[in-house]
């Protein structure tokens, strides 16, 4: 049994693909031999700046084959890696950083100042030109030693995520549970060395955790997808078609996008075989507009909040699903459990709502160095009284069908109390988005107006409210209508690529 995740890449690509390329950044090309030289070469300039192992090494890079090999270079080392958003705010890079206490932060020299001017040390800087060095003949053999003393359940690293209070969180995920998941996902998919991933997502997103190793792992190539290109989505298309993708993860917005545009019917994607989507709900209506584009290509709908390893449910979509009906986030992966618990903590039973937990070796560590929050989400598992046993509760409400098969049924704080009422707004959002000439919508409640609120996107003129409310009362009793509606040219996102609804919300605040 492998201890660490570097023994992916050194059992993997690194032996078996040494020669074909591995990293697709623009122009750049690197093949996996590449990758091991620089990323032990830099391995060998951390440890000479901070001899030290298990630590957190922070990376403050664009989007880059840069930043593969920065993060293979901290694991090489014996450290943990945490990427960093280059557009993130000066306040909030200065809070993220105050939180990680990182001993070294990697990044570019137009880029250094902004480290400095975080609180960083000029002496914690370490540049990733330092990289590019060509080194001389060198034993790395030391390297190998250090790497060896890394047992699976140190970290790997930390993703940054916002906080409820505003001060981001930092969840630290582990070798163990890297491992534990990216197993299953060989085990249950056929990854090889022919697959092109096209890379959507920011790096300092959990997304990135499977793409890397699976093409570390498989030898597969990573195509980092350029980030002017979502905003772009014809030329997002073009790009996928040239590149000849044949694998994505991605969070459904950009996808309803493109088929809300009729892109799927005019430019055809005949390598893609392979598409996974999390992080939201992906509406069933777009989703069958892609199944129908690409008969060829084998959808599979994950889930896991940030809290896990990368996902802990999964759906290999099949048959027919109505547009109008939900899609299940299926059945837990393997080594991983999920509780539906009702207000009493007792197991909901068939049909029933409740809080989806976690248990398994998918959960997080927890929060870095925050061991207050991380005590009022991973709890003990109030199923079991004889021995410690932590479990994730996830805010999530859901059910579970007779024949095993999980749904979400929305958020514990996405459901309100109105007129009296229970409510859960995702499921009006569902309703809107089968509206005709409904691009997106998002609905939240303006607390102080005691209004429910449909922000919403047309796909082309606008869709008069009357039309919508009208849909919407053959469906809905009386309470369950909107009241307040917005007609936007765009949804705002946030940088994973979901709806920024904390944002919307903040907006109804600020015209008060």
């Amino acid at each position: 049994m492998q201890s660490n995740m570097l023994a992916y890449f050194e059992n993997g690509a690194a032996r078996h693909h040494p020669d074909k390329i591995a990293i697709v950044d623009g122009l750049t090309r690197i093949t996996f031999s590449e990758l091991e030289r620089r990323a032990k070469h830099f391995a060998s300039v951390l440890v000479s700046r901070a001899d030290v192992l298990n630590q957190p090494i922070a990376v403050y890079l664009p989007k880059s084959a840069d930043v593969v090999v920065a993060d293979l270079a901290v694991v090489y080392s014996g450290n943990l890696y945490s990427n960093l958003d280059v557009k993130s705010p000066p306040q909030r890079l200065k809070n993220i950083l105050l939180n990680i206490g990182p001993r070294l932060v990697i990044t570019s020299r137009d880029r250094a100042a902004d480290v400095l001017a975080a609180g960083i040390a000029q002496d914690q800087i370490v540049l990733v030109e330092e990289s590019h060095e060509q080194p001389g003949a060198t034993d790395f053999q030391w390297l190998t030693e250090r790497r060896d003393r890394i047992i699976d359940t140190d970290p790997l690293c930390i993703i940054n995520t916002s906080g409820s209070t505003g001060t981001p969180k930092g969840v630290v995920l582990s070798h163990r549970g890297t491992i534990d998941f990216m197993d299953w996902v060989f085990e249950t998919f056929d990854f090889d060395e022919s697959y092109t991933i096209g890379s959507l997502s920011p790096f300092y997103f959990d997304i990135y955790t499977l793409e890397l190793n699976v093409c570390l792992a498989k030898g597969a190539t990573l195509v980092i997808v350029p980030d002017e290109l979502p905003i772009f989505p014809a030329k997002l298309m073009m790009f996928l078609a040239e590149a000849q993708i044949d694998f994505l993860f991605w969070v459904p917005s950009i996808m309803v996008n493109i088929a809300n545009m009729g892109l799927l019917d005019k430019i055809a994607l005949p390598a893609l075989r392979r598409v996974f989507f999390a992080g939201e709900v992906f509406p069933t209506r777009h989703l069958n507009m892609w199944r129908r584009a690409l008969p060829q290509a084998q959808f599979v709908n994950l889930y896991g909040p940030i809290e896990i390893h990368v996902d802990c449910t999964y759906y290999i979509v099949e048959g027919e699903i109505p547009d109008d009906q939900p899609l299940p986030i299926g059945y837990p992966c393997r080594n991983s459990d999920i509780l539906i618990l009702n207000e009493a903590n007792q197991p909901c039973a068939v049909d029933e709502q409740g809080e989806l937990c976690v248990r398994g070796s998918s959960l997080a560590h927890g929060y870095w160095n925050d061991p207050e929050k991380t005590a009022r989400a991973f709890v003990q598992n109030p199923l079991n009284t004889r021995y410690p046993e932590l479990i994730y509760r996830t805010g999530d409400l859901a059910l579970r069908r007779a024949n095993g098969q999980i749904f979400l049924a929305g958020r514990k704080d996405f459901q309100i109390k109105h007129m009296g009422y229970r409510i859960e707004l995702p499921e009006i959002e569902h309703q809107v988005l089968g509206i005709p000439g409904i691009a997106n919508a998002c609905v939240v409640y303006d607390h102080s107006r005691k209004a429910i609120t449909l922000f919403y996107q047309p796909s082309g003129a606008d869709v008069p409210i009357s039309t919508i409310r009208q849909a919407l009362s053959e469906i809905f009793p009386k309470y369950m209508l909107p009241t307040a509606f917005h007609s936007m040219e765009q949804l705002p996102m946030n940088p994973n690529g979901k709806i920024d609804r904390n944002g919307l919300v903040q907006s109804l605040a600020a015209d008060q």
